[in-house]
């Protein structure tokens, strides 16, 4: 197993592409939403390293995110809280979440059941997804989410984000054999059942507009599942770039994949808040990675 550690430092966002394939440059593909409307980067006060796959808590509109996932550094789960949509207050580390190993991509639902990804244990049980009790920047009884990993190499899950009510789990799945970056990715869904989850058997169908045989993953579910935000890495065009599609209903397939055009440049990891009004992600600036946002040009989505 010790020929995958090198990739699963990668897993939480694929940054290593640009350091080993060349210059990655934003997508101008498909047709583009221009439902969003870029309103630059967000302050952190109290803190200037790199900041990445954020997730905006319920409720409250905390901030949740990781520090950048490239050797030397130690990524780990941070939190802030929410002054207002362009500004945050850092607070410190998540506790109880973090480990030696790499610890990111957050999500939180509705009944304070925290999500994330984390290396620690991937060469004992090929999975990567946990999840742990909530309280204000603590997390508690943390535990591996069963039924979601394939649980064998070279399968890597590098991504996940829960849906708010909590039964549906949105994820990334990687074949790494021997690259920096995946074979392959795509998105799935997994439903509640349980104490686990169960990969839906009509993901492909649901997700037939989202995975192409470019590399699909860091998925952001809208509160009514209605909305699926994404991010797409070509890599024989060398073009990145964050996606939309929409559905009628929480059970139907998605509709067609549209770029969101206020996300350009090097952007990944899209999240929305509460009301679906800002999409934040980050974006590489200089050498940087800072989480900046667009926000909605219209009160609501279209679904038609």
């Amino acid at each position: 197993m010790s020929r995958f550690g090198p990739y699963l430092l990668l897993a939480a966002s694929l940054i290593g592409l640009v350091g080993c394939q060349g210059a990655i440059r934003g997508a101008t593909d498909l047709p583009a939403t221009n439902e969003f409307v870029a309103a630059g980067c967000v302050d952190i006060d109290g803190y200037d390293g790199d900041a990445m796959e954020p997730f905006i808590a319920p409720r409250t509109g905390d901030l949740l995110f990781n520090n950048s996932n490239s050797k030397p550094e130690l990524t780990d789960l941070h939190w802030a809280k929410r002054i207002d949509d362009d500004h945050f207050k850092y607070i410190g580390k998540i506790e109880g979440a973090n480990s030696d190993a790499l610890d990111a991509v957050p999500s939180l639902d509705e009944d304070g059941l925290f999500y994330f990804v984390s290396t620690r244990s991937y060469k004992e049980t090929y999975s990567t997804i946990y999840r742990g009790r909530w309280s204000n920047g603590t997390v508690a009884h943390v535990e591996l989410v069963r039924g979601v990993s394939r649980a064998q190499a070279p399968w890597v899950d590098f991504d996940a984000e829960v849906s708010r009510d909590g039964d549906s789990l949105y994820f990334a799945e990687g074949r790494f054999t021997g690259g920096p970056v995946p074979d392959s990715a795509d998105i799935k869904i997994a439903h509640k059942r349980g104490d686990g989850f169960v990969v839906d058997s009509f993901s492909d169908v649901l997700l037939a507009t989202v995975n192409t045989p470019a590399l699909e993953y860091a998925p952001a579910i809208s509160a009514d599942r209605r909305e699926l935000f994404f991010t797409r890495l070509d890599k024989e065009r060398r073009t990145i770039g964050i996606y939309r599609v929409k559905r009628i209903g929480a059970a139907q397939p998605f509709g067609k994949a549209e770029r969101v055009a206020a996300a350009d440049g090097f952007v990944e990891a899209p999240a929305l808040n509460g009301d679906g009004t800002v999409l934040y992600f980050h974006r590489l600036d200089a050498g940087r990675y800072r989480i900046c946002r667009a926000t909605r040009a219209t009160a609501t989505p279209s679904f038609r």
